[in-house]
């Protein structure tokens, strides 16, 4: 591991910035460094044979909070792209605060979760813009402190060379959209049909995606208070009240006893596909139901509705909303296939990623 902190060392700066903080080296005199951090459109760069040098800002993105700094005069080698490898093996977060070289151990996670590698290790004052590298000393990652509080994350090796390269011949980071809003629902394990009523269902979290009853999730019907189903906005769901309390089909009181009720059209082709439906989601997955669709936005010339649930993308599926923002975040021009629940149908949609 020695060896491997020495290796990365040799390509990692410190960048005086706002506060002191590193920079890893991904090119001939390129540096990417948080962008939050630069105040300026020049910076003092200390190299690790302690020359000041002044880096040039290329560009910023936002969206990684990455940014590239050109500097003359910089014979500090880039690091190697290389693999993370498998889930649980060793990684090693390098920075160089004005102290000198610090590293901490981190996992490696097996995949980024909402564009970023949550690494595990121990942030240290300086560690944000240095490199997080494998048992071998090659680079996977560009490390950044100030995303999550006590967390260190790191923007994938990949993902910093695409951002460095646009910077590098643009200025800037073309940002892909879909015009899409979306909330996560979890699709819960399968039920019997004895524990499914006919409010349950007209009224669930399974109502207006899967099956299009007219409604988003638990109570009012959709088109009552804009694209969260209730007249109070986001923040308060549609089921309650100023205080809290829930009324409509999930309140506890005055709500029917299970079997005490006509379920009134609860067919059994209804309830069968209810039962696949929950079957097949069972253990966890998650699919994003679209609340909105931006007039004039590829999501809408693609053909999506209020109430599509996306169950994929490009044959992966999601954990949050923000994993959808992530993925066509880079992908501008683009054509993608998403995979969406409608009417009770699966069927795949192909859409353009639109710029912005």
């Amino acid at each position: 591991m020695a060896d491997a902190v020495e290796q990365a060392a040799r390509s990692v700066v410190t960048v005086r910035a706002a506060r002191p903080v590193s920079g890893t080296v991904v090119g001939d005199g390129l540096v990417l460094t948080p962008a939050h951090l630069l105040h300026a459109e020049e910076v003092p760069v200390v190299t690790p044979d302690g020359r000041t040098l002044t880096g040039l800002v290329v560009g910023r993105d936002p969206g990684s909070d990455l940014a590239l700094l050109r500097v003359d005069g910089l014979t500090v080698p880039a690091l190697t792209a290389g693999e993370a490898g498998r889930a649980g093996e060793l990684l090693l977060a390098v920075g160089r605060p004005p102290g000198g070289v610090q590293a901490s151990l981190g996992l490696n996670p097996g995949r980024a979760r909402d564009g970023w590698l949550h690494t595990g290790a121990q942030p240290f004052p300086g560690v944000s813009g240095g490199a997080l590298v494998n048992a071998q000393g090659e680079l996977v990652g560009v490390l950044n402190a100030g995303v999550r509080r006590g967390q260190l994350l790191a923007v994938p090796a990949a993902r910093a060379a695409q951002v460095a390269d646009l910077l590098s011949r643009e200025g800037r980071v073309p940002r892909g959209y879909l015009g899409l809003a979306t909330q996560p629902v979890h699709f819960p394990a399968a039920a019997t049909p004895d524990e499914v009523d006919e409010d349950a269902f007209s009224g669930g979290p399974f109502a207006r995606g899967p099956f299009g009853d007219g409604r988003f999730g638990p109570g009012r019907p959709r088109g009552e208070g804009g694209p969260w189903g209730g007249r109070r906005g986001p923040g308060r769901g549609p089921d309650h009240g100023g205080h809290g309390r829930p009324r409509g089909p999930w309140a506890r009181e005055g709500r029917p006893e299970r079997g005490g009720q006509d379920r009134g059209g609860m067919d059994e082709a209804r309830l069968e596909k209810l039962r696949r439906f929950r079957e097949r989601f069972a253990g966890g997955r998650v699919g994003l139901t679209v609340v909105q669709v931006e007039a004039g936005s590829p999501g809408q010339a693609a053909g999506f509705r209020v109430g599509d649930v996306l169950l994929a993308l490009d044959g992966e599926g999601f954990t949050h909303p923000a994993e959808l923002l992530s993925r066509v975040r880079s992908r501008a021009g683009e054509t993608m296939t998403l995979r969406v629940l409608r009417g009770g149908e699966e069927q795949d949609v192909s859409v353009t990623v639109g710029e912005r």
